[in-house]
């Protein structure tokens, strides 16, 4: 039930330990690159997770009462900041909406400094909209070509902080790559909540 809490309590409270990890381990967990441009490619995942039910509604206490996807119940304060409570109501489900993406970038001879830079944004419901709250992150890192491994048609790349192998599935991309070569990797995450009717059919994608 934590996702519904940090809900409930304000949509600034969604921590950055909800987000997915970083831009490579996307990749090498097994999402598919597809190619843009010669040395350049993107891959993106989305999932939708229903979170909770709402059962009842205390407006007098300011809370909800939550039922989660294994039956768990718990009641919930609702804090001040939520200021369209009044629009929550018993059978709305709270739902959570993933979507990570990253393009890569290669970077012929590169010289940039390898690093990594991380930036946020949180954005929550108007008055007037039921409520809602998204929390979006980018990480931006340059990481330089120390391998070229052909048998797994991998490329070894050195971070600021690690050393990861990062699998080219497409052959012509792979020729691009040279030891002394650059990669760039941009990152983007996002995690919305919403608390929406129940006969609302779910999109498949943020």
């Amino acid at each position: 039930m934590r996702i519904a809490a940090l809900f409930i309590v304000g949509a600034t409270s969604l921590a950055p330990s909800l987000l997915l990890a970083q831009p490579i381990e996307l990749v090498s967990g097994g999402a598919t690159i597809t190619a843009t441009a010669p040395g350049k490619g993107v891959a993106e995942h989305a999932t939708v997770l229903t979170a909770a039910t709402v059962k009842a509604v205390d407006a007098a206490q300011r809370s909800v009462t939550l039922e989660g996807p294994g039956g768990d119940i718990v009641t919930l304060p609702v804090g001040p900041e939520v200021e369209n409570f009044a629009q929550i109501r018993a059978g709305d489900l709270v739902v959570v909406r993933f979507l990570e993406a990253v393009a890569l970038e290669l970077k012929k001879h590169g010289t940039a400094k390898r690093e990594l830079t991380e930036r946020s944004a949180t954005e929550t419901a108007r008055p007037s909209e039921r409520p809602s709250g998204i929390v979006t992150r980018e990480v931006h890192v340059v990481a330089d070509v120390i391998a070229i491994l052909p048998q797994s048609q991998t490329v070894r790349l050195r971070g600021p902080t690690r050393i990861v192998d990062l699998r080219v599935n497409d052959p012509e991309q792979f020729k691009l790559v040279e030891v002394g070569d650059q990669v760039e990797a941009t990152y983007t995450e996002a995690v919305a909540v919403s608390v929406e009717p129940a006969q609302k059919p779910l999109s498949s994608a943020p």
